[in-house]
């Protein structure tokens, strides 16, 4: 199937891929009108004057989150602008409806310095219930989420963070499972120090781990490093900092191998470096750090990817909708480290009896919103 041809014929007939609906699908009489708006709203608008935090009980906020973007980091082709952002914006949109029944706007900024982008949400929040920070480069994405998360009294969450981790966790515990091991006394290799790989570092240290080495362009980030920048130097809190090297030393005696970075970069003759029978999580997009065909000829236990072609993709779409759909539900604010371990486990407990070919769920799953939605409280 060629998706390229296939994603530019479908957003051309449709001319993208959401629209509004009305709620009330009966008869729009006059009184209905007058109701809905002039004059009737205007009492609407006393009663949440009156009492702000009443606005979900009156608007779509309830159900609402802007899914926000300046395009900086879009899927693996970089910056590309907000412009360009907008089908990926609409996708995602897309998405939180389609698994959540969550009503999801794009709002896509043209906008680039972090205190920008900062103030340009915090001006937008009121209209919405929830904000789902999307494509926002590293570092910046890391202050911007953090301000937010501070300064707001709705949930923000970057999912290119948090919606990875969430995932890979829920994926490594079930292949922890099959392949007999303790996740947490696992080491851990992580390829990437960008959004994801430090989303997943923290969250695995949540779970427990506490042999985990990262690893970075320029080799192993660990104290001995003078070039770390300020986000790289807090994740020594959560790696093995004492560690120097490249790569080959890193992957050593490895149980788990998790690429966030590039194409081909695991090789079999790294593989053979691994502990016996390792966990490979290569989810570069679109070509992994290795192909699955070429791990298990290396002798890997479980591989996964981000790929819709292949068992256990690492997708996403199985943590973010489920998440909102819960924090909108039962009235959370903020999406805590708590609200992701549970939501890791509850995802993991759907595999009843893991297998290389299954450690995690598919994104089509109809018990995977609801029983994520269900642990967020």
């Amino acid at each position: 199937m060629d998706y390229n041809t296939l994603a530019l014929e479908l957003h051309k007939k449709y001319k993208g891929k959401i629209t509004t609906s009305l709620r009330d699908r009966e008869e729009l009489d006059r009184d209905k009108l007058s109701a809905y708006y002039s004059p009737g709203v205007g009492a609407v608008s006393q009663a949440i004057a009156e009492n702000p935090a009443d606005l979900p009980k009156y608007t779509w906020t309830n159900n609402l989150v802007g899914v926000v973007s300046d395009g900086s980091a879009i899927l693996g082709l970089g910056d590309l602008g907000p412009k360009a952002a907008m089908p990926v914006m609409e996708g995602k949109a897309l998405l939180f409806k389609h698994f959540a029944n969550v009503d999801a706007v794009p709002v896509v900024l043209d906008v680039h310095q972090p205190e920008e982008i900062i103030a340009v949400i915090k001006a937008i929040a009121p209209s919405f219930g929830a904000i789902n920070l999307e494509d926002i480069a590293a570092p910046k994405c890391f202050e911007i989420e953090e301000h937010l998360k501070a300064e707001l009294d709705i949930p923000v969450f970057h999912d290119d963070q948090h919606g990875t981790a969430v995932v890979v966790l829920a994926g490594l515990i079930n292949a922890a499972k099959l392949t007999r091991r303790n996740l947490a006394a696992c080491k851990f290799v992580v390829i990437g120090a960008g959004a994801a790989g430090t989303a997943i570092i923290k969250l695995l240290h949540l779970y427990g781990a506490r042999n985990i080495v990262a690893v970075d362009s320029r080799g192993i980030v660990g104290s001995s490093r003078t070039d770390l920048n300020a986000e790289k130097t807090a994740l020594l809190e959560y790696v093995d900092a004492s560690q120097a090297g490249s790569i080959e030393d890193a992957i050593t005696d490895a149980d788990v191998f998790i690429g966030v970075s590039r194409a081909g970069l695991l090789t079999p003759e790294l593989v053979q470096k691994m502990a016996d029978n390792p966990i490979i999580f290569a989810l570069a997009n679109p070509v992994p750090e290795i192909m699955p065909d070429v791990a298990r000829e290396a002798g890997v236990a479980v591989i996964a990817t981000g790929r819709s072609d292949f068992p256990n993709q690492i997708n996403n779409s199985l943590a973010f909708p489920g998440i909102f759909r819960g924090a909108l539900d039962h009235g959370v604010k903020k999406i805590t480290d708590q609200h992701k371990l549970a939501a890791a486990e509850a995802l993991a407990g759907l595999v009843e009896n893991p297998t290389a070919e299954e450690v995690i769920p598919s994104p089509f799953d109809e018990r995977v919103a609801p029983t994520v939605a269900r642990v967020i409280t």
